[in-house]
């Protein structure tokens, strides 16, 4: 899909307020309300937003720890990647799981209530999980949302 300027400004402002109305989108950027409803709709239609998120606060629910995991599995062909992304996406904690190229086959992104809470997650929820190998932790200290490309 071919995005204008106006478009990529409807992403910017869209990815800020997904809740914002095409008639303020549309004052905002010089467009009649329609004319924005129709970019907005054209947008959706091309597969540009995936769906409305919740951006939630995990400090305020009592997650304070973020960790990223490196996971290798140990026994390639034995388990089938399949079962071990089924096995750990059912693991609330684990926010995101993605298929990585590199030092480890899978990267996770798993929250805890704090450092004793995420190492029983990790003892006896992910190291439980068909074929985990080797793991390695990254505690987050800090997070800087960018923008990305469009910003």
């Amino acid at each position: 899909m071919e995005l204008d300027e106006i478009d990529r400004a409807l992403v910017r402002a869209l990815s800020e307020d997904m809740n914002a109305t095409a008639g303020a989108l549309g004052r905002q950027l010089g467009l009649s309300q329609p004319a924005c409803w129709r970019r907005i709709q054209r947008l959706r239609d091309g597969g540009v937003f995936r769906g409305r998120r919740v951006d939630l606060d995990l400090q305020a629910l009592g997650f304070g720890v973020t960790v990223f995991l490196g996971v290798k599995l140990a026994t390639k062909g034995r388990v089938s990647l399949e079962d071990f992304e089924r096995a750990v996406s059912a693991i609330p904690e684990v926010q995101i799981v993605e298929h990585v190229l590199g030092l480890f086959d899978y990267r996770l992104r798993v929250v805890a209530r704090d450092l004793p809470d995420f190492e029983r997650v990790l003892r006896r929820r992910i190291m439980t999980l068909p074929g985990v190998g080797n793991v390695e932790a990254n505690v987050v200290l800090s997070e800087e949302r960018r923008p990305g490309p469009l910003g």
